[in-house]
């Protein structure tokens, strides 16, 4: 099918008009709480003192956030602690593995009773810079995040009545939890831990040693690929610190998506599930590309395991182009850049 006269033009709009919006949005660093009970404030702008690559879209990674040690040191624990589940199968790890880019590397991941979720599971490395939680944004902090998992029938299955009674019978994670939080050991101390814990999570790359200047941390095939990246507007959506992960979009801008599969889920649906707006079927949050080299499969229902494909199938639906294969490999080749190690 022939596609409209002046669509090119409208694609180009398309991208100026999300830069637009998004620009200030980019250069925000992640809402932190003081306290598990403290309202939620902005992050200083840190990058105001960091030096940048002037224009670009991405920005750079820092090493770390303002975090406490011990309170980190608490959500490791619970992070791994297979209790948070109704029969103590599963902690957040089994999803979330960080030697599998923050991923478990499945379709949908398994839980309690060997149930499968209903979508792809996200990484939870650097979630801490998302702007929302989950692939349809229904959490607005990691915080809120923490509580999906924990009732969800096909994950951890519990409750934090169940969660808390055993929790509280380890006598040593009471004595941790009562020097770090005035209250105690809660549901809500416990949500803040593991939130805290999260917000560790960094991998700066390469890639961000290039933005702070240092031109030999990227090879010639790798900025190549970038300027590939930012030419076909593959930026325009995967911008900001986390490239990605700051705004919502529709999956199949330019073509429909939906239309080739043989059958739609609940998953589909996207940010229609929160909102029941017309408007937000088949919208989610923009995932971030950080590691994206280690976090196959791809897109919310795991549609490909090749990073070349998902950038090929992005091209189609998102930009409204065939990307040449040439110009596919050195997107990847930079897209691998971004790969990065969680610090200590």
């Amino acid at each position: 099918m022939a596609k409209p006269a002046g669509l090119p033009n409208l694609r180009l709009f398309a991208v100026i008009c999300v830069l637009a919006v998004t620009a200030v949005g980019a250069l925000l660093y992640p809402r932190l709480a003081a306290s598990p009970d403290a309202a939620v404030e902005p992050m200083p702008a840190l990058l105001a003192t960091t030096p940048i690559r002037p224009g670009e879209p991405l920005l750079p990674l820092p090493d770390s956030l303002p975090v406490d040690p011990a309170k980190v040191a608490l959500g490791r624990l619970l992070f791994n602690d297979p209790r948070l589940s109704r029969d103590d199968s599963l902690a957040c790890a089994g999803c979330h593995d960080l030697q599998r880019g923050g991923a478990d590397g499945m379709p949908v991941s398994r839980g309690v009773d060997g149930k499968k979720g209903g979508i792809n599971a996200p990484t939870v490395l650097n979630a801490a810079f998302n702007f929302r939680q989950f692939w349809d944004g229904r959490a607005a902090t990691l915080e809120e995040q923490v509580e999906g998992p924990v009732h969800n029938p096909l994950e951890m299955a519990a409750d934090w009545d169940q969660v808390l009674a055993k929790l509280q019978a380890d006598k040593e994670l009471r004595s941790r939890f009562a020097s770090a939080y005035p209250a105690g050991l809660t549901a809500a101390t416990v949500r803040h831990a593991i939130a805290e814990y999260e917000r560790s999570l960094l991998t700066p790359s390469r890639f961000d040693r290039w933005l702070r200047g240092d031109d030999t941390a990227l090879s010639d095939e790798e900025k190549a690929g970038y300027r590939l990246f930012k030419r076909h507007g593959c930026s325009s959506c995967h911008q900001g610190v986390n490239v990605g992960g700051n705004l919502f979009q529709r999956f199949g801008v330019m073509d429909n998506y939906f239309a080739n599969k043989k059958a739609l889920t609940a998953a589909d649906m996207g940010r229609f599930n929160v909102t029941g707006r017309d408007e937000d079927r088949h919208v989610f949050k923009v995932p971030t590309l950080r590691n994206v080299a280690l976090t196959a499969p791809y897109f919310h229902d795991a549609a490909t395991s090749s990073l070349d494909e998902a950038v090929a199938l992005m091209g189609r639906y998102q930009l409204g182009v065939e990307l040449p294969a040439r110009d596919v490999t050195l997107i990847v080749t930079f897209l691998q850049s971004l790969n990065g190690d969680v610090r200590p």
